[in-house]
C-alpha cells in the first residue's frame, strides 16, 4: 500500500533526521571545524589580558590535501563492457557531451569545494538537476528540421548539515528509502515557485523559530525540504520522485523525475561504522591546535613582561619624588647618592622546551594528518631524488580519499548519463562516420534520441582522473615507440589513435596527410601510365 506523503510527515521525517544529528554531535562539530580552519580559532574564549596567536597548521594541510586529490584534471572514457566498436562514436558523442556538463555546471571548481567540506566537515555532497530554463544558444549544433530540447545538467554543493539519509546507519545512496534536502529560501521565491506548480501561495508561511541551527538574520525565510524516493511505476521499474514541502504546505507535488539513480554525489572523507556521515581531518586535530595557540600566547606574554630589563632603586632614599626616567633630568636623593643608584634585574629566559614542544607538536600534526616537510615543500632540494620518495610515501594515506573520489565523480557520470537519457530528448550532434565516397572517417550532423542510453545505462566502463591520465600517457608513448621503430609507418593510422585533446587541430593534420597521399597516389599512377618509372 502506497503511503502518502504530505507536509506533516515530511516534516516529521525532517525532525528526525536532525534529531539523529544532534545525537551524533555533527552541527557543533562543523560549527567548531570551521572556525578553526578559517583562523577563527580563539572565539568564546574569555581571556582580554591576553594575545591571540594563530598558527593555522589545519588550513595549510587541508589546502594540501585538496591540492593533492584534485591535481589531475578530471577527464571521462566511455566504454561498453563488451569491448565492442561499434558503437565508438557514439560513445565518444557522449563522452563530449559530458566534457561540457563538466563546462558548463563547473563541476571542477565544485569538486573541489566538495573535496573541501569533506575534509574539514566530514562529507561532501553535490546534487544535480536538470534545468530547462537554460539557454542553449551555441551550445550545441542545430538542424533545421529538429526541434532541440532546451535545458542542461546543474550541479549545487549541498553542506552535510542540510543532507539526510532515510536510513542514517546506512552509507549507500541506492539503499536510501528516501532522501531530504532542507534549503533556506526567501518567502516571496518559495510563494512564487508554489504558484508555479497549482498549489496555494497563501498557506506558506515563515518558520525562523523552528530551524535552530542557522544564523540570527534569517528572517523573512522558509525551510524547504526536497524529498527523493524511488517508486515503481506501471513497468515495474523503480523511477526516482520528488516533492518540495514546507512545514504546513506544499511547494511542488509528488513528481516522477523517470530517472533510476538518486541525484546526489556523497564522498565522505573517514568512514565512520553505522552512520553515513564521515570524520573530517580537522576534528581529531583541533586540540593540537589549541596547545600550539595557547603556548605560543604564553610565550608571548611572557616575552612581553620579562623580555626586558626592570630598574630597581631604594625609594626610601629618594627625596619625596617617584623615579624619573627622563634623559638629563635631576634626582633628589636623601644620603649617600652613591647607596642610592639603581641597578637593572633581567628575569630568566624562558625555557626552550617551549618553542621545542611547539615546533614538534605542528612536525607531528603535520606528520600524523599525512603531510610532511617534504611534501609541504619545507626542505632544500639537496637530494631531488630522496625528496621524491619522500613524497610519494607521504601521499600514500591519502590514495585511499583520491580513490573515493574518483567513485564520487564516478557517480557523477552515471546520474548525468541517467538524466541525459530521460530529458535530453532529441538533439543534433556530431558523430564520426565513414565517407560513402572515401570511405574516411568525418564528423556529420545526425539528430540522436539520447532515450537510447537508458538501456545502455548499466553497461558502461568510466575510468576518471588519474588512471584516465596514465593510460593515456602510456598509449602515445606506445604509439611513439611504434613509430619510431618503424612497425607503424602511417602517419594517419598513427595521428587517428592518438587520445582525444593531446593534438590541437587533429582534424587539419589528418586532412593534409591525406591530401598528400591522394596527391603522391595521383603522381606515381601518372608516371606509371607514361612509363616515367625508371629502373
Amino acid at each position: 500500500m502506497k503511503r502518502e506523503i504530505t507536509p506533516l510527515s515530511v516534516w516529521a521525517e525532517y525532525e528526525k533526521a536532525q534529531r539523529f544529528k544532534e545525537t551524533i554531535g555533527l552541527f557543533e562539530t562543523v560549527e567548531k571545524n570551521e572556525d578553526f580552519y578559517i583562523g577563527n580559532q580563539w572565539r568564546g574564549v574569555n581571556a582580554p589580558n591576553l594575545d591571540h596567536p594563530v598558527i593555522n597548521i589545519l588550513s595549510r594541510v587541508v589546502k594540501f590535501f585538496i591540492s593533492s586529490i584534485v591535481s589531475d584534471d578530471i577527464g571521462v572514457k566511455l566504454t561498453r563492457f563488451d569491448d565492442s566498436d561499434e558503437d565508438k562514436p557514439v560513445m565518444d558523442m557522449i563522452g563530449m557531451e559530458i566534457d561540457r556538463i563538466i563546462e558548463q555546471s563547473e563541476f571542477r571548481k565544485k569538486s573541489r569545494e566538495a573535496i573541501r567540506n569533506a575534509a574539514v566537515d566530514g562529507d561532501g555532497c553535490m546534487h544535480y538537476f536538470f534545468d530547462p530554463d537554460i539557454d542553449m544558444e551555441g551550445s550545441v549544433p542545430e538542424m533545421d528540421h529538429i526541434k532541440m530540447t532546451p535545458g542542461s545538467i546543474q550541479a549545487e554543493i549541498i553542506e552535510n548539515t542540510n543532507i539526510h539519509f532515510g536510513n542514517p546507519q546506512c552509507a549507500e545512496i541506492k539503499k536510501q528509502p528516501y532522501i531530504l534536502i532542507d534549503y533556506r529560501r526567501l518567502l516571496e521565491e518559495v510563494k512564487e515557485t508554489a504558484q508555479e506548480n497549482k498549489q496555494d501561495p497563501e498557506e506558506i508561511k515563515t518558520d525562523e523559530e523552528a530551524h535552530q541551527h542557522r544564523d540570527a538574520a534569517d528572517a523573512g525565510k522558509v525551510t524547504v525540504i526536497r524529498r527523493y524516493w524511488l517508486e515503481k511505476n506501471q513497468e515495474g521499474i523503480k523511477t526516482v520522485h520528488f516533492c518540495e514541502m514546507t512545514k504546513n504546505a506544499v511547494v511542488r507535488p509528488d513528481t516522477d523525475t523517470g530517472c533510476r539513480r538518486y541525484p546526489i554525489a556523497f564522498l565522505a572523507w573517514e568512514k565512520v561504522k553505522n552512520q553515513y556521515h564521515g570524520q573530517a581531518a580537522v576534528t581529531g586535530m583541533i586540540p593540537n591546535q589549541i596547545f600550539v595557540n595557547k603556548l605560543f600566547a604564553m610565550a608571548m606574554e611572557h616575552t612581553k613582561k620579562m623580555a626586558f630589563p626592570k630598574i630597581i632603586y631604594n625609594e626610601t632614599m629618594l627625596a619625596g619624588k617617584p623615579w624619573d626616567n627622563r634623559v638629563g633630568a635631576a634626582i633628589g636623593v636623601r644620603g649617600d647618592p652613591n647607596a642610592a643608584v639603581a641597578s637593572g634585574f633581567r628575569a630568566p629566559d624562558m625555557s626552550n622546551q617551549v618553542l621545542i614542544m611547539i615546533d614538534k607538536i605542528i612536525e607531528y600534526t603535520r606528520d600524523t594528518m599525512g603531510a610532511s616537510d617534504a611534501s609541504l615543500g619545507n626542505v632544500r632540494p639537496d637530494n631531488t631524488s630522496a625528496i621524491v620518495a619522500v613524497q610519494k610515501a607521504t601521499s600514500m594515506p591519502l590514495e585511499l580519499q583520491r580513490q573515493d573520489f574518483y567513485c564520487f565523480v564516478e557517480d557523477s557520470v552515471r546520474i548525468w548519463i541517467d538524466i541525459m537519457a530521460r530529458n535530453y530528448g532529441v538533439r543534433a550532434v556530431k558523430i564520426m562516420q565513414p565517407d560513402e565516397e572515401t570511405g574516411e572517417d568525418r564528423a556529420v550532423l545526425i539528430p540522436f534520441d539520447f532515450a537510447q542510453l537508458a538501456a545502455a545505462n548499466f553497461s558502461l566502463e568510466v575510468d576518471i582522473g588519474a588512471a584516465t591520465y596514465w593510460s593515456e600517457l602510456m598509449q602515445v608513448q606506445t604509439l611513439d615507440n611504434l613509430f619510431s621503430r618503424g612497425v607503424l609507418d602511417d602517419a594517419e593510422t598513427y595521428i587517428e589513435n592518438m587520445p582525444r585533446g593531446y593534438i590541437p587541430g587533429r582534424k587539419d593534420i589528418l586532412d593534409a596527410i591525406r591530401t598528400k597521399r591522394e596527391r603522391e597516389e595521383a603522381l606515381a599512377a601518372q608516371m606509371e601510365l607514361t612509363g616515367g618509372i625508371q629502373e
